[in-house]
């Protein structure tokens, strides 16, 4: 079963296409990975996935819901955790627990069951009485997190919620994403962290508004031909030049911190042997600098 299908799915903001006939399946209890630079088209996606846009163009369904005939329905079937959460700083932590349990319709025994419930979770006990104002942004996006599903919706949709937060807190995300798929709920999380990424059941790179690649972590690194291999450099610009000029093979190379990333067909390896270089495994960011200029080369000029 999915939790969510589109086909051909298109947002344009006049003459620019934000996002350009995407097609997703994401099986239900699973976490989804969604990847891509700033301005490549993740956050219009979400807002159409979450019934907050209208699609331009193509089809999708969220739970079974249409997404452009049934917005309203599921709203009320998700949590939406944006880059900007809606929290209201003159309230407590707990204040802000309980308004959000009051939009959602929760018993009163339920949403006080609920509330504490999420104060566990997220480790906010001890800042119950907080005002939101006062906390740490790592702080008040485990307080957003905790407003969003506070009602257990069958998915969640997280934008960026790791973003400009401390690794502590990361990782407690991550903890809490987790058992929400464990306890059968779907994410959908953006993320520019490609390590975040890796704990992801499935990946999907979107680029200028188009998805570039769609498969498991593993998949993906298996999908890139030949062999990677790392040379060692104290100025990686020079010895990429060098290599340049003499026409040594390689499918993709590239700068990566104080070494060179080379991309090699494994019958061409005899070429480097004055390097000492290491056999690498890819990661993905290999994959989608990969993916990207495979991309770069197709687009029309």
């Amino acid at each position: 079963m999915l939790a969510v299908e589109t086909s051909d799915l298109t947002r344009k903001f006049g003459e620019f296409t934000a996002v350009n006939k995407l097609n997703l399946a994401i099986r239900r209890g699973s976490i989804y990975g969604f990847l891509g630079p700033n301005g490549s088209g993740k956050s219009t996606t979400i807002r159409m996935l979450c019934g907050l846009l209208k699609p331009t163009a193509g089809t999708g369904t969220v739970m079974g819901l249409d997404i452009g005939q049934d917005s309203e329905q599921i709203k009320s079937q998700i949590g939406y955790m944006s880059q900007k959460f809606s929290l209201y700083d003159d309230l407590t932590v707990s204040e802000n627990l309980a308004f959000y349990a009051g939009m959602y319709d929760l018993p009163a025994d339920a949403a006080r069951r609920k509330i504490q419930e999420m104060l566990e979770l997220a480790h906010l006990a001890d800042s119950k009485n907080e005002l939101a104002a006062n906390l740490s942004g790592g702080y008040k996006q485990r307080l957003a997190l905790g407003c969003a599903i506070l009602h257990k919706p069958p998915i969640l949709f997280l934008d960026e919620p790791t973003g400009g937060v401390d690794p502590k807190s990361r990782r407690m995300f991550w903890d809490i994403i987790y058992a929400l798929a464990d306890a059968g709920s779907t994410v959908m999380v953006t993320t520019h962290f490609m390590d975040e990424a890796e704990h992801c059941d499935a990946i999907g790179f979107i680029y200028e508004g188009n998805l570039i690649a769609d498969d498991s972590p593993h998949k993906l690194k298996m999908s890139l031909p030949g062999i990677f291999i790392t040379i060692p450099a104290d100025n990686p610009m020079e010895l990429m030049q060098q290599l340049a000029e003499e026409r040594l093979p390689a499918l993709d190379i590239y700068p990566h911190g104080a070494s060179v990333r080379i991309l090699t067909e494994e019958k061409t390896l005899g070429y480097y042997r004055r390097f000492a270089y290491q056999i690498t495994s890819p990661s993905l960011e290999d994959v989608f600098v990969y993916y990207v200029k495979n991309r770069r080369q197709e687009a029309p000029r």
